[in-house]
């Protein structure tokens, strides 16, 4: 998910955004409200065996679709600006309907195929989910979607952080930091 989360971030979900669910389980009891466009998600993926992070782009009933990494939801192009050039990566500023955040683009030629995908309806319960790190993320393109029990909840702050390159030294500024 970089740029949006590093490695080292440890991240508050609310297990409540969504349903209220019998304590230390993941049974629903009650749904509360529906994940919408640009929600950062934690997924307890049945499909990859393991809990992933990613951005939700497509909601029940979306037309999504991908052009060289061009996202298009529902025949609306998302905007973009490039924020910056980093090495091998470009930072981009993407405008969802209602959200904007940032990803991160790969320069070279790695991954070039998975650039484009769809045009996809996105089925009643599920949701198509991309990471923010396009080229390095394995997420709907490659899972295919998300269907919404196995959404655990949202994410909208960093709790803490701990630099890996650094001898695991906290990074004091992303403590409490919120997520776009």
């Amino acid at each position: 998910m970089l740029p949006t989360l590093l490695d080292g971030d440890k991240v508050w979900v609310n297990k409540l955004a969504y349903d209220v669910k019998i304590p230390f389980t993941e049974i629903s009891l009650a749904e509360v409200s529906d994940p919408i466009r640009g929600d950062i998600v934690i997924i307890d993926s049945k499909v990859a065996d393991k809990r992933l992070v990613k951005r939700i782009v497509g909601i029940p009933g979306d037309t999504v679709y991908m052009q060289n990494n061009a996202l298009v939801i529902n025949g609306v192009a998302a905007d973009y600006d490039v924020l910056s050039r980093e090495g091998n990566s470009v930072i981009i500023e993407e405008h969802l309907p209602d959200k904007v955040h940032r990803a991160r683009l790969a320069n070279g030629f790695a991954n070039r195929g998975r650039r484009s995908y769809g045009p996809t309806v996105v089925p009643s319960d599920q949701y198509f989910v991309l990471g923010d790190n396009r080229d390095n993320s394995a997420d709907s393109r490659t899972y295919s979607f998300v269907p919404r029990e196995e959404i655990i909840g949202r994410s909208s702050s960093v709790v803490f952080s701990l630099d890996s390159h650094k001898s695991y030294l906290p990074r004091g500024e992303r403590f409490l930091a919120g997520l776009d």
